[in-house]
């Protein structure tokens, strides 16, 4: 155990906080299984559920280890040879057309033999921002024409939208946010990134026209995302509502200190207990001091991930590290604040929190690439110590 903790390279509060937020996920994951044993036909059989988490947990902090290990500067490439493979995996996912266990199956595709379902465009994301992050370092201190940006920069990116638009409106929104502030950080000229954001809007609308049109292409979807938005304005009597009252009661029941490990009553009510409205049951549970505490570790992770963009002395792992971190931190923000009814209903998972192995393994990939790039100045600066015989003899003396 000693060699393994020797072997973690990298921010250590990081480490920390990632290995708290997977301990502390055991207790509300355990908790709310209890209404996916009975949706399921397993009541009282919750053990399964947890197993399940913590075999998630274990191929995430698989994934974490072994790529936290790779040199930083390797994902350059890799994300040249990644990017065609993501978007003909997207491109297989959409035209399934069927569901899975009630879900759209447009989002997941079925891992031939395992029989373990994966949601594409979560590791297109990963890809996109870290191919992007590679792209603007390529052209740090350049004068680039919008022309000359728009087929090795800008088509990669709509692409890759295009194909998870249809089946995830929120996913989509925010790659595209995280992508219009990352190419804003890399010192992408504003007027071109103006006639980005037109483009986007004008795709956006001409797609919700094109479907209005034609429902038969793409069945409910455009019409969920309408009432999604209609009910957080208006409040109209939807399922949406029924989760976002589910999630109030659970709330306001757990006051300052919560009902206890356990002892959720809307867990039993409350739809994707265990994933997407998994903060309104720890606030159950645990209280106003939990969910702070959860926020506060986020809070906490953000702080370090600016650290390590701080520290880093190069280019591309300032730019590799915004394009996969902040994404994290954003998607909690979310998932906190749909609970709160700050947002509409998303989907969105609380990452390394909600149950569900592809959320976990994509953000295991991108705290691995972060704490790549802060390994990298730790062997530099061991690498610097050791070859400077002053230093050795200062600290002798």
């Amino acid at each position: 155990m000693k060699a393994l903790f020797k072997n973690l390279q990298g921010d250590k509060a990081i480490w920390a906080i990632v290995g708290l937020l997977a301990l502390f996920s055991f207790l509300p994951v355990y908790s709310a299984s209890s209404n996916l044993a009975y949706l399921y036909g397993n009541t009282g059989n919750t053990l399964q559920f947890l197993l399940k988490h913590f075999a998630h947990l274990l191929l995430g902090f698989a994934i974490l280890y072994g790529v936290h290990k790779i040199p930083y500067h390797y994902f350059k490439g890799l994300s040249i040879i990644a990017l065609p493979v993501v978007i003909i995996l997207l491109i297989i996912t959409l035209s399934q057309g069927s569901t899975i266990e009630g879900a759209n199956a447009s989002r997941w595709i079925r891992v031939p033999f395992v029989g373990v379902t994966f949601q594409t465009s979560a590791l297109a994301s990963v890809v996109l921002m870290t191919y992007v992050a590679r792209y603007l370092s390529r052209i740090k201190d350049k004068q680039v024409t919008f022309r000359e940006t728009l087929v090795p920069l800008w088509l990669p990116v709509f692409l890759v939208l295009a194909f998870i638009l249809p089946a995830n409106l929120s996913t989509t929104a925010i790659i595209f946010t995280m992508v219009v502030i990352l190419v804003f950080i890399g010192g992408y000229p504003i007027r071109y990134l103006g006639i980005i954001l037109g483009a986007g809007l004008l795709f956006l609308t001409l797609f919700v026209l094109t479907a209005k049109a034609f429902p038969g292409v793409f069945p409910n979807r455009v019409d969920t995302w309408i009432s999604r938005i209609e009910n957080f304005t208006d409040k109209k009597d939807t399922e949406a509502d029924y989760q976002i009252e589910k999630a109030k009661i659970a709330i306001a029941s757990g006051k300052v200190v919560g009902l206890g490990p356990g002892k959720s009553v809307q867990k039993n009510f409350l739809p994707q207990s265990s994933s997407d409205f998994i903060y309104a049951i720890i606030i159950e549970e645990f209280g106003l001091m939990g969910g702070l505490f959860l926020l506060l570790l986020y809070l906490f992770l953000l702080f370090r991930i600016l650290i390590v963009i701080h520290k880093s002395t190069s280019f591309f792992g300032k730019l590799l590290v915004v394009g996969v971190g902040l994404p994290i931190i954003f998607q909690a923000l979310v998932n906190m604040g749909v609970a709160v009814e700050l947002f509409p209903v998303t989907g969105l998972t609380l990452p390394l929190i909600s149950s569900g192995g592809t959320s976990i393994w994509m953000t295991c990939l991108a705290l691995g690439m972060i704490l790549s790039v802060s390994a990298k100045r730790e062997v530099a600066l061991k690498e610097e110590k050791e070859e400077n015989p002053l230093d050795i003899l200062s600290e002798a003396l």
